[in-house]
């Protein structure tokens, strides 16, 4: 099983707060999209779903097309709702909501954005999903930074307050072997599909 992040967007190289709003693929994010379906193609993967958002079923469709599969969409792999952070710039967000801001990087997992949602909720969302998940062959699941995270810590059996410390890139993906329910990490983050096409996270609104 392979779970992807979407392609670097606009709002990503702007450091601009997406949440659960829209925001295009940069022509780095269609080429990582296209470097994704490559590796798709290679794994034989036999179907693709994907969080309802632009950005993901932008990233999903050159895989989906090569493979000649349909994207499916599930609402519980949309992105974490930021609420009133949503569409505002990291830089905005640290002076002008300081305390928030500061524990969203230090202590994630108690946070709870006004309007939107906790670090728990999405976990709870990715569980749901997780355990009704039975695909009979190799699947792309193309998602958001925060749901990969909370899935890569789920399977390694941590709290959330690690939340940060998984490793999640545009373009990339984590490999899961799925066995029933039981989703055991492969591999964390892999990136090598995109050579020269990786994108820095450093200035990212995440």
């Amino acid at each position: 099983m392979f779970l992807a992040r979407h392609g670097e967007t606009t709002w990503n190289l702007a450091g601009r707060y997406q949440g659960r709003r829209e925001s295009a693929l940069t022509a780095l994010g269609m080429s990582q999209a296209f470097a994704l379906s490559d590796a798709m193609v290679a794994a034989r993967v036999a179907r693709v779903v994907s969080s309802p958002l632009l950005r993901c079923t932008a990233t999903a469709k050159p895989a989906a097309d090569r493979l000649n599969v349909r994207t499916e969409s599930d609402d519980r792999l949309i992105e974490i709702a930021h609420g009133t952070w949503e569409g505002r710039l990291r830089e905005e967000i640290a002076a002008n909501d300081p305390l928030r801001y500061r524990a969203w990087r230090d202590d994630p997992a108690h946070v709870a954005f006004e309007g939107g949602e906790s670090v728990a909720q999405v976990l709870a969302r990715w569980r749901d999903f997780a355990a009704a998940f039975r695909p009979a062959s190799p699947a792309l699941i193309v998602t958001h930074d925060a749901v990969v995270r909370v899935a890569l810590v789920d399977a390694l059996g941590r709290d959330l307050e690690a939340f940060w410390s998984a490793r999640v890139e545009n373009g990339a993906y984590a490999v899961f072997d799925v066995t029933g329910d039981r989703w055991t990490l492969v591999e964390e983050c892999s990136a090598a599909h995109l050579g020269p096409l990786r994108a820095s996270t450093e200035g990212q609104a995440l």
